[in-house]
């Protein structure tokens, strides 16, 4: 590389608030009071809330360090395959922003918020049409609460039909939450590998599925990156027997406004809007995962639901085979009006030529750095593609080192170690708001860390060398945390 993103600065330490506070400052100013004053109920409470005295200027020195220690999509390129880490445009925030969204509050009478129910409404009218299916619920608050619902939804449905099954099929290839779902609904996980072009196989789901299954979680896009091209044929295997199919839709990034999931054997799926539709989830949160649903499934959704009667929208109760209520309220409502502003902003030929151009990134990627590092499939992908660290291992350089070495570049690292089914896999989705400059850079940047780890390997094993924390000992970390303060 002629010029690396990474560098050093004046990046500056500070001590715990604790040591830093001084008693008696103070950052901010109460009005006059027009109460007496009464002591806290010191049996309740001993000693009071253990705050740090700080000034103002404290406090805003303090919020501007974290940002700078801090590493965000608005700082730079973000490829953490299955994330979807996609830049958010500001308009989004903006709407979110709104006074009369931020508020109103979720125990208004339906005739005070009938601007929100309308947009709750709308985009559950969106998320239906861009998937294909038929009728949609917004309460699941991320993307593996989403998928519970959905098993909810399946064990509604048989229920109904008085059918005891106890088994869900999960491939090799699926999210990892996946079995989780299946198992927190009283469902046991039945493994399934995926063949050597990295998709399940029609004859392999044919052997397991019985009339003791309720079911298939399916990831498609799965998680390497690869269109499951079978799904119909899968499909159809898993209705014979009375079965559903339950699309993962955490990767539909790939492929909004190009695949109809409820034309290709999709009962339910849920949606991760905090992903695909604006709002990057780093930092644990806020998320929202919408499920969508065929009509034979659309009575058991979670209550209440947004209703049109007479030209007003009201939340109704009304649906006596409903699984119930999922969430406290109406689910994540920020990220909603975000995903609203997003697919209105956009419409469907914006949405289409989002998903072709994230799917034409990490195909640049792929064929860019596949004689640098293994590509565990050589195949057309989707949104994202999995090398690992196959041809480095003979120097002793392993996918955590050149992730961290990354990091010295100006790069925030890919997802590492997963999925599992690619030893030291590499994750990459560059998304496609990243510009074919800033991805030739993070290529180079790659190009240049595999020279390294044949030329200087103990260069990476210390790596990051300019980042504010160094190397850490994650062993300790996992055995040993620090949990206090």
């Amino acid at each position: 590389m002629k010029e690396s993103l990474g560098t050093t600065g004046l990046i500056l330490n500070e001590p715990l608030l604790w040591e830093k506070g001084k008693k008696g400052r103070c950052g901010y100013s109460l009005p006059r009071r027009d109460v007496e004053p009464h002591p806290l109920d010191q049996e309740l409470t001993g000693e009071g809330p253990d705050f740090p005295d700080l000034s103002e200027v404290d406090v805003v020195r303090h919020y501007t360090r974290l940002s700078q220690w801090n590493f965000g999509v608005d700082t730079g390129m973000y490829p953490l395959g299955s994330c979807t880490m996609k830049y958010s445009p500001k308009t989004n925030e903006r709407q979110a922003s709104l006074l009369g969204f931020t508020g109103a509050h979720p125990l208004l009478p339906a005739r005070l918020c009938q601007g929100a129910l309308k947009m709750m409404f709308e985009l559950e009218q969106y998320l239906t049409e861009i998937t294909g299916m038929d009728a949609t619920t917004l309460q699941p608050a991320a993307g593996a609460h989403g998928e519970l619902c959905g098993m909810l939804l399946i064990h509604a449905f048989h229920k109904k039909k008085r059918s005891q099954r106890s088994k869900i099929i999960v491939p090799d290839t699926a999210h990892g939450t996946n079995p989780a779902s299946a198992a927190l609904c009283g469902y046991r996980p039945v493994p399934v590998r995926s063949n050597e072009q990295g998709i399940l196989s029609a004859e392999a789901v044919a052997e397991v599925m019985d009339e003791d299954t309720a079911g298939i979680m399916v990831t498609n896009p799965n998680t390497l990156g690869l269109f499951e091209e079978n799904i119909r044929k899968i499909a159809e295997i898993v209705h014979s027997r009375g079965g559903l199919v339950y699309c993962d839709g955490a990767n539909v990034n790939a492929v909004m406004g190009i695949v109809q999931m409820g034309k290709i054997g999709i009962d339910v799926m849920q949606l991760n809007l905090h992903k695909t539709f604006s709002t990057p989830h780093g930092g644990g949160g806020p998320g929202s995962g919408p499920v969508c649903v065929k009509n034979e499934l659309e009575p058991f959704l979670p209550v209440p639901r947004v209703v049109e009667e007479n030209g007003k929208y009201i939340l109704s109760d009304n649906y006596p085979e409903s699984v119930g209520k999922v969430a406290a309220f109406h689910g994540s409502f920020g990220v909603m009006i975000k995903a609203y502003s997003y697919i209105r902003s956009m419409g469907p030929k914006n949405l289409k030529k989002a998903s072709q151009l994230a799917v034409l990134n990490a195909n640049y990627i792929k064929e860019r750095l596949k004689g640098t590092l293994h590509l565990a499939y050589d195949r057309p992908c989707m949104h994202e593609c999995v090398f690992s660290d196959k041809h480095q291992l003979a120097h002793k350089v392993a996918t955590l080192d050149m992730a961290k070495r990354l990091m010295d570049y100006g790069f925030h690292p890919p997802t590492v170690y997963f999925p599992l089914v690619v030893q030291g896999a590499i994750m990459v989705e560059p998304a496609e708001t990243e510009s074919k400059e800033d991805i030739d850079q993070f290529i180079e940047a790659f190009k240049a860390i595999v020279k390294e780890a044949k030329e200087d390997p103990d260069l990476l094993h210390d790596a990051p060398k300019s980042c504010k924390v160094k190397r850490l000992d994650e062993v300790a970390a996992a055995r040993k945390p620090c949990l206090a303060g």
